[in-house]
């Protein structure tokens, strides 16, 4: 039962909640931002260079050939599919990696402008060193 009492109190530190909360709020926002990027950035690079889809953009390696039917409306070739390196959703990814982590720095400097300023640190008293410095500047003072 230790086990189980220990595992509690870890999941029930603030910052193993605030973390979780941060990761789902992540999750959801990155999911914002990838429909945002698809449904208005994309359309409008797509508009000034010529309608290019990031979808669409492609490098392909071999040529995919459809299926052949024999006169007896069996397979007679097989169907090759096309292999191609998909840059475009690449591309999209990173826009939308951009995006997520411009408005994380945003965030992040506001929240750190909103915290309160750290009082500055009490000054420590004088160190052996500095005592030590002081009493013989005060013996040579005195002599």
């Amino acid at each position: 039962m230790g086990m189980l009492k220990e595992f509690k109190e870890f999941a029930m530190k603030g910052n193993l909640v605030d973390i979780a909360v941060g990761f789902v709020m992540g999750a959801a926002f990155t999911k914002f931002v990838s429909s945002f990027t698809e449904g208005i950035v994309a359309p409008v690079i797509s508009l000034f260079t010529g309608n290019i889809n990031f979808g669409d953009l492609k490098i392909v390696l071999r040529q995919g050939v459809p299926e052949v039917l024999g006169p007896n409306g069996d397979v007679a070739v097989p169907a090759i599919a096309e292999v191609a390196v998909r840059y475009g959703n690449f591309l999209q990814a990173a826009i939308d990696f951009i995006i997520v982590a411009f408005v994380m720095f945003l965030i992040v400097k506001a929240v750190n402008r909103m915290k309160k300023p750290e009082a500055p640190a009490a000054p420590a008293g004088p160190t052996e060193d500095q005592k030590l410095l002081a009493e013989i500047r005060d013996l040579l003072k005195n002599k």
